[in-house]
């Protein structure tokens, strides 16, 4: 199918859509509202640019017809040569800008995702970057207008993490945090030792799009349901009381464990949503084997061979062995300033889907 017949179509189904959505009745269906007006949200950037497009084409065929006539005078002749000029770059941008807005969209893109990071190679150090990707991510949500919640944690005495697990919620969360799976790799003088040469550790971190209750059918004849005193690095004041909750999903034997907040319910709450976030992954990666072998590549076992960025503290440089981009910015990277990285992820994976594409 041509560029042209993609286009017409997408905007033969917006109009239906907006058809469709003027009717009276068109509410009585909440769900397929939902999913309307997400469709037409989705499709309206296509159409407006395609108007662009075809605005931009009608402007060239204008002045060509001006170009071709015999009756055109020299001045009207040197101002339809400059309306081409300057317009042909345009409609050349707008197509390809088009072609992009076509390509196949991520359907976990708009979703909320799951957070775990866990040390890696490394010992304590790993632990304590493990402490410092956290904030890193946290200061982004913030950022973004996001809002993250911890669901377990296991910190050690000097303030790291061995495994975090928390929540990222937003919409668009997915898109922009997709590619941070992956070994992370830091090269620094260990925070453990007042002198000393520079170690390598790791830590490793896994994105999921997080999991909408419609799509996830768990029985509660196969939760079983503990609670225990939560406990923590510092004697937090949940170990007073029996707020922790451990859920094992009894066909797989899958665990989840949520202690962060003081409500025996807000907890079980919590470790439900990560419980259907996994078995969800599990689902798809059982029906696409394809994704099963990228989350395994990007996950890793932590070594420090497997690695996706690096962190280098005497430099002051972070580098995304993917794709070879090297940010001088180490400081306000780690407080958070990630556009510039997730910006190029972004337009690498797009230029990849662009030379695989049928245009």
């Amino acid at each position: 199918m041509s560029l042209f017949d993609k286009l017409d179509e997408a905007e033969l189904k917006y109009k239906g859509i907006l058809e469709t959505l003027s009717e009276p009745s068109a509410a009585s269906d909440i769900e397929n509202y939902k999913r309307l007006n997400k469709d037409r949200k989705t499709l309206e950037p296509v159409i407006e640019k395609y108007r662009e497009y075809k605005n931009y084409l009608s402007q060239l065929k204008e002045a060509e017809e001006l170009l071709e006539s015999d009756g055109t005078d020299e001045e009207i002749r040197l101002l339809a040569q400059m309306e081409l000029e300057e317009t042909r770059p345009k409609a050349d941008e707008c197509e390809e800008e088009l072609k992009t807005l076509l390509l196949p969209k991520d359907e976990d893109d708009d979703r909320s995702v799951v957070f775990e990071i866990r040390a890696g190679a490394g010992g304590e150090e790993a632990a304590l970057f493990a402490a410092v990707l956290f904030r890193m991510y946290s200061m982004y949500a913030m950022s973004m207008g996001y809002k993250l919640e911890i669901t377990d944690a296991n910190e050690t005495e000097l303030g790291g993490y061995k495994e975090i697990i928390f929540t990222v919620e937003g919409e668009g969360a997915y898109s922009r945090l997709k590619f941070e799976s992956g070994v992370h790799r830091v090269q620094r003088v260990p925070q453990t030792e007042a002198q000393g040469r520079i170690q390598t550790s790791t830590a490793t971190v896994a994105v999921l799009p997080q999991a909408e209750d419609v799509e996830i059918e768990v029985r509660p004849e196969d939760i079983k349901m503990e609670t225990a005193k939560s406990s923590g690095a510092g004697g937090q004041h949940v170990n007073k009381t029996e707020s922790a909750v451990r859920l094992t999903y009894l066909p797989t034997g899958m665990v989840v464990e949520c202690q962060e907040e003081r409500s025996q319910f807000k907890n079980r709450d919590k470790a439900m949503k990560l419980l259907k976030t996994r078995l969800l992954d599990i689902k798809r990666t059982e029906a696409h084997e394809k994704r099963s072998n990228e989350r395994r590549s990007q996950v890793g076992t932590g070594d420090r061979s497997e690695r996706i960025r690096t962190y280098n503290y005497p430099q002051s440089r972070i580098t995304d062995h993917r794709i070879g981009k090297t940010v001088y910015s180490l400081e306000a990277y780690l407080n958070g300033d990630l556009n510039e990285m997730i910006d190029a992820l972004t337009a690498a994976d797009t230029a990849e889907k662009l030379k695989n594409s049928e245009f």
